[in-house]
């Protein structure tokens, strides 16, 4: 059995804006000036609490309280429905053929809420695709190792057969602290030539490219097939 960890923000799911626009009225709310899109893009994959560490970086104000506040205005937004997040083209098609396969598990490994998580599953319509989901709720933030080493300890399957798809350096370094391979994504967050230094063995210009990539990572499950180039 194989296993392949996707993150999710940047990813499988388009979510910067939703993101974005959270940290402005966390931020606004507390008096303080919102940071600039780019340095919320570069934070996305960390965990809740350490994103704002480095986003408020020099500045006194507790965290505690800008991150209860990003807490209540994704909240808001989710009740007003302005839920805007779609996935990214190809994914449910990569998604939903390697589910198919009963040599390939799937997991999730985020810097997202399990509630957070759970609203993507189910707006998206992915109930009973992941086996194990790892979040910012149970482990240490990216790129800590501990969501890709309990992920294998709960599936049971071993460090050279598990991989982490993802679009940020944080993503590459946990899957390399835990001994399992990466395969970097260029839709994301991140510079292409960050993922690479960061240990990927390749970056996905598209979710078709899946497949090729986890034949070269796994030669002896080179039938592996991922049809996303329609979806």
């Amino acid at each position: 059995m194989k296993l392949i960890l996707f993150d999710v923000d940047g990813t499988l799911m388009d979510s910067q804006h939703m993101i974005c626009a959270a940290m402005d009225l966390a931020y606004r709310e507390q008096g303080l000036a919102s940071p600039e899109p780019q340095a919320v893009r570069a934070i996305i994959g960390l965990s809740l609490a350490t994103a704002m560490q480095q986003l408020s970086a020099g500045c006194d104000h507790p965290i505690d309280r800008l991150v209860a506040g990003y807490k209540q205005a994704f909240s808001t937004m989710r009740a007003a429905g302005e839920w805007k997040a779609p996935l990214f083209p190809g994914a449910r098609a990569a998604i939903e053929s390697l589910q198919r396969r009963n040599d390939v598990l799937l997991g999730v490994a985020t810097g997202k809420s399990r509630r957070g998580v759970a609203a993507m599953i189910e707006t998206h319509g992915l109930d009973n695709v992941f086996v194990t989901i790892q979040t910012a709720d149970t482990a240490p933030s990216k790129p800590h190792p501990g969501m890709v080493l309990d992920a294998m300890r709960e599936t049971g399957i071993r460090a050279e057969d598990t991989v982490v798809v993802g679009d940020t350096v944080f993503d590459m370094q946990m899957a390399k602290s835990a001994g399992a391979s990466a395969l970097g994504v260029a839709w994301g967050y991140h510079p292409v030539d960050d993922l690479h230094a960061a240990g990927a063995s390749s970056v996905l210009d598209d979710f078709a490219a899946l497949d090729p990539a986890l034949a070269a990572l796994w030669p002896a499950v080179a039938n592996i097939k991922v049809d996303a180039a329609h979806a």
